[in-house]
């Protein structure tokens, strides 16, 4: 939060004159926080894609997907309620139990593989990350200086992104190496041991101070601290939160269709898009978070939204591997910069104490994002092929450009 604390000075050659220094980044609490940054992505990522496995079994193909359907629902249902029990619980006992529910349930697995065993599981898993996420974003916020705010959102967001890229992958292939019960305890051990680092982080946030033109007061009227509806209320925060959907609204065409879209003797270019987009993702989002903390981050809205609707179009060329690979690494780019601007915009312009309610609705932006543009395709695309699936992607993101416009910096 810029507050006065939180600007360090240097003396210099002439008595009595100082001037502003940058405040230091990586701290021992931030450090903690990456450890249960880790935790929770390994706990999510490691059983995403070996559940719906161990579902089909059980079941069917449609099992699979209910798998799926029943860890998206929970979390998003409890991402918007889950400010008002930060609020109340704090942010380590909230984060702990979101280890907790994230890591624990998948043991029933390894020896109740039946259908309902397995929704059950997926609900606690879906709310136990849910939980995490937000609790966990708040706590980042409230850890970093706000005047190297986005350096420190997209530095958080590489300590996750990268054990996430190489969890969901080790969880098949270890699933197919050695069986499931591997993957559910590993899942277990990693999400405890990150319980570890939490008594090391602070249970709420210490200033009461505010930013000018954060707002004022407190509770509902102001998106105050566990106010979700309140939160968006707020035009700052909701119009950052509404371009961000658009584009998630894209990957969630993109990693459900593209697989379906290139196939036969094709099949490893969407492998290769899939792997280079958010790798993409992960690269642009440090290089948004320091440039945003200098330039301003509303000014890189519009950059990311054109990068992603180029590179979409790139995707929908879907003869051409050169296409679809080089598109999802534009798009990759794009997301990336829309990533760190949105949510450093979200919390810059909320007001102290409300770090869980900017948290919930930006992870439900991308949550819900993804499940409607999902959906959305599913109902279009036998009408008009995978292609033009792509196209209608681009163009939802064009309905953001208009929003970013209105976004203030």
């Amino acid at each position: 939060m810029t507050t006065a604390q939180n600007v360090h000075t240097v003396q210099q050659a002439s008595p009595g004159v100082t001037a502003p220094t940058r405040p230091r980044l990586v701290t021992g609490p931030l450090v903690l926080r990456f450890v249960s940054v880790i935790g929770s992505s390994i706990g999510f990522y490691l059983p995403l894609s070996v559940v719906p496995l161990v579902a089909r079994e059980a079941g069917s193909d449609s099992s699979a997907g209910m798998a799926t359907v029943a860890l998206l629902g929970a979390t998003v249902s409890c991402e918007l309620a889950t400010p008002r029990f930060v609020a109340l619980v704090g942010y380590r006992w909230a984060l702990a139990l979101g280890l907790v529910f994230l890591g624990v349930p998948g043991l029933v697995l390894v020896f109740v593989a039946s259908t309902p065993a397995i929704l059950a599981v997926s609900v606690l898993r879906g709310m136990g990350f849910a939980v995490s996420v937000t609790a966990g974003g708040a706590v980042t916020a409230a850890l970093i200086p706000a005047e190297r705010r986005g350096e420190g959102l997209a530095l958080v967001g590489i300590v996750s992104g990268v054990p996430g890229l190489l969890a969901l992958p080790a969880g098949v292939w270890m699933a197919a190496r050695w069986g499931y019960a591997p993957v559910f305890v590993l899942t277990t051990v990693a999400t405890l041991l990150a319980l570890v680092s939490v008594p090391g982080l602070p249970s709420r946030r210490t200033t009461g101070r505010r930013r000018a033109g954060s707002g004022a007061g407190n509770g509902a009227d102001d998106g105050g601290e566990g106010s979700v509806l309140a939160g968006l209320r707020r035009t700052a925060i909701r119009r950052p939160a509404a371009v961000f959907a658009t584009s998630t609204a894209a990957v969630g065409v993109l990693v459900t269709y593209l697989p379906l879209a290139v196939t036969g003797a094709q099949a490893w270019v969407a492998a290769a898009a899939l792997l280079v987009q958010p790798a993409a993702s992960t690269a642009a989002r440090w290089y948004a978070g320091r440039l945003g903390d200098r330039g301003g981050h509303a000014a890189l809205l519009r950059p990311g939204l054109a990068l992603a609707i180029v590179g979409m179009l790139g995707v929908a060329l879907t003869a051409s591997p050169v296409t679809v690979i080089g598109g999802s690494f534009v798009f990759g780019l794009g997301f990336g910069l829309l990533q760190n601007a949105t949510l450093c915009l979200m919390f810059a312009q909320a007001p102290d104490g409300s770090e869980g309610v900017v948290s919930a609705i930006w992870n439900a932006a991308y949550d819900l994002g993804m499940a409607a543009g999902a959906l959305g395709a599913g109902l279009l695309v036998a009408r008009t092929g995978f292609a033009a699936l792509f196209v209608i992607a681009a163009l939802v993101m064009v309905s953001g450009v208009a929003v970013a416009h209105r976004v203030a910096p």
